[in-house]
């Protein structure tokens, strides 16, 4: 989990996702980058299981899996300790 957050533009979308879901293009916009380098990214955070994707209608939405978070939290704390 560690290597996957070691991207500074896909911490970026952590940030962004948390409170909220957003579809890949609102995710492109307030990054500035492509919405196919959105998706790569994208892709890589969902086979970490850190984030969902929602299908709604179109689109598809993406939101933080609440859960794996928890998870690193807690390994980070017992390394931390």
């Amino acid at each position: 989990m560690f290597k996957v957050l070691s991207v500074e533009t896909r911490v970026q979308m952590i940030e962004l996702l948390r409170g909220r879901s957003l579809c890949v293009n609102a995710l492109a916009k307030s990054l500035g980058i492509t919405p196919a380098a959105v998706s790569q990214h994208l892709r890589i955070l969902r086979d970490a299981e850190m984030v969902i994707d929602d299908k709604r209608g179109y689109y598809v939405h993406y939101r933080l899996n609440e859960r794996t978070f928890e998870r690193l939290k807690e390994t980070a704390m017992q390394l931390l300790r």
